[in-house]
């Protein structure tokens, strides 16, 4: 029998099966109810007798239609068996095709792997066979390499051998054990390097003053902030006192109207606070500070304060002011012997009364400028008037310097000739700082007289104490390096002058020590300003002649 006709038999046998049992179930179910119907009639023999007829007739009846069903479902049953059968067969030649497919390119790619290996394996064997050839070729080149160090080491036994023969023979030409020609050398070496450095800071130094004058201002500008609070509250301001603190009201005035008209009519800034029967009057101009202050007391003494009256009195005070300023100048010209002065500079020489330099009044400074250079002049035969004459206009300049752009003593030169004073006065007045070359003795004689009038002890708060100290520390560092011979501190310590040997130090090694002198002066010293280092060197030749 085939695989086929083994199928429908279990088929037939289960679908048989199947018809069996549940006419089994059936007959079960018809047997429980026929006892339930036996015992809940009991009572009626003959109504169970029929219902038990009934029940036969009812089971054969469930009989033939389990039998009709179990042969539908047979039916039914083979036919899906048969379609399954044919499917699984289908399926089976698919998937046995797709095997032979995979089975076939699985083949041809054995094939082609097989072949591959093999070229590998003769590539394999070229470079194996070049490796060979290239282990034999380094052998032979070692080998080489190995006697030719050995040649080398031999060479350079035998150059040691010469070197130290070499060694010992310049020791007994020169004199000299190895040590000390080491140390020789290695202070040559050094002296060159010194030298080498000093020529490399002079030309950073150089390059770098192309931009000292943007990083000075904002160096400046930082310094006068941070100490800009201490001066201020000395120099800029006045104090007015008052013979109440009623009057303080007064001059606020309704909703501060007439200290408005105060601050706009003088320029300055009136600070009414808690200090008793005192006001204080803020302005950087000493002049303006000064109308606002007499121009208060005017007020204060007629009792008529407001907008109108304030105006009208500031306009009189500024005009009291100008004449009293012309007064001053003038009187100060007829003091040191001088009444032919253009009398717009008598103006000029007044307003120094009220301007300051390091805490010095400035007119008192220049009449002390100009009793200076007189007596020096006296005492060396050069022209006394004429140093008389500059010393008082040397700082004439500062009268404006705030209203007018340039430094003091550009401004200076400018109003000396505009207002006709001789070429010599101005060239004296012009030299006191070392902007222009000095031509004439007077005009060296003035900035002697100016640095000697800002060098004195309490001229410009220092006392004598820190002065004298400042000046011997300053000759004490310039006398510590090696080939200075003298040192000078000049200008009340705000420049030293340092002589040396010109046959031990070079200019390089000037240039070093100036520089080196500076570094010093800056980290062991405090000082006000600058400090100018100035290193002379001169080479005199002298021979006699017989």
């Amino acid at each position: 029998m085939t695989l086929i006709d083994w199928i429908f038999l279990c088929l037939a046998i289960a679908s048989g099966g199947v018809a069996l049992l549940m006419a089994i179930k059936a007959q079960k179910a018809t047997l429980e109810s026929s006892q339930a119907q036996a015992k809940a009639e009991a009572d009626t023999k003959s109504q169970r007798e029929k219902l038990l007829e009934e029940a036969k007739a009812e089971a054969q009846r469930l009989r033939k239609t389990g039998e009709q069903e179990a042969e539908a479902l047979r039916k039914e049953s083979e036919l899906k068996v048969k379609e399954q059968a044919l499917q699984a067969r289908q399926e089976a030649e698919k998937v046995l095709a797709e095997r032979q497919v995979n089975l076939e390119k699985q083949e041809q790619r054995l094939q082609s792997k097989e072949t591959g290996l093999q070229s590998k394996e003769e590539g394999l064997d070229k470079k194996l066979h070049q490796v060979e050839q290239k282990t034999k070729d380094l052998e032979t080149l070692t080998e080489k390499r190995k006697s030719e160090l050995e040649k080398l080491e031999a060479q350079q036994a035998e150059a040691r051998q010469l070197v130290e023969a070499q060694a010992k023979r310049l020791e007994e030409v020169a004199g000299l054990t190895r040590e000390d020609a080491k140390k020789e050398l290695i202070g040559q070496l050094e002296y060159s390097a010194k030298m080498d450095a000093a020529k490399l800071v002079r030309r950073i130094d150089e390059e770098a003053q192309e931009e000292a004058a943007k990083k000075a201002r904002w160096t400046i500008g930082a310094a006068i902030q941070r100490v800009a609070s201490d001066v201020v509250a000395e120099q800029a301001v006045s104090s007015v006192q008052l013979p109440s603190d009623d009057l303080k009201g007064r001059i606020i005035g309704r909703e501060g109207r007439n200290i408005r008209a105060l601050e706009k009519a003088t320029g300055c800034d009136l600070i009414v606070d808690d200090t008793p029967e005192s006001i204080v009057v803020s302005s950087f101009d000493p002049i303006r500070r000064e109308v606002a202050r007499q121009a208060i007391l005017k007020l204060l003494a007629d009792g008529r304060i407001h907008p109108a009256r304030i105006e009208e009195v500031v306009e009189k005070v500024k005009v009291d002011m100008d004449q009293h300023l012309k007064e001053i100048g003038e009187a100060a010209c007829i003091e040191l012997g001088f009444p032919d002065v253009h009398p717009k500079l008598h103006k000029l020489v007044g307003r120094l009364n009220y301007r300051t330099s390091y805490g010095q009044n400035v007119l008192e400074h220049t009449k002390e400028v100009a009793r200076i250079a007189e007596y020096m002049a006296g005492e060396m035969g050069a022209d006394a008037r004429l140093c008389r004459r500059a010393g008082l206009f040397h700082d004439i300049g500062k009268a404006i310097d705030r209203e007018v752009e340039g430094t003091h003593i550009e401004i200076g030169m400018q109003l000396m000739q505009r207002y006709g004073e001789k070429d010599e006065v101005i060239h004296a007045m012009s030299c006191h700082h070392g902007d222009f070359e000095p031509r004439t003795v007077e005009a060296m004689l003035i900035t002697a007289a100016d640095a000697l009038s800002a060098a004195r002890p309490g001229a410009r708060r220092e006392m004598l104490e820190t002065y004298v100290k400042r000046l011997e520390k300053l000759e004490e560092i310039a006398g510590s390096y090696k080939g200075v011979q003298k040192s000078y501190a000049m200008q009340a310590g705000r420049e030293i002058r340092i002589l040396v040997d010109a046959g031990s130090v070079n200019d390089d090694q000037a240039y070093w020590i100036a520089k080196d002198v500076s570094r010093r002066i800056e980290s062991e010293m405090q000082y006000p300003g600058q400090i100018k280092v100035t290193v002379m060197r001169e080479l005199r030749a002298v021979e006699i002649a017989r």
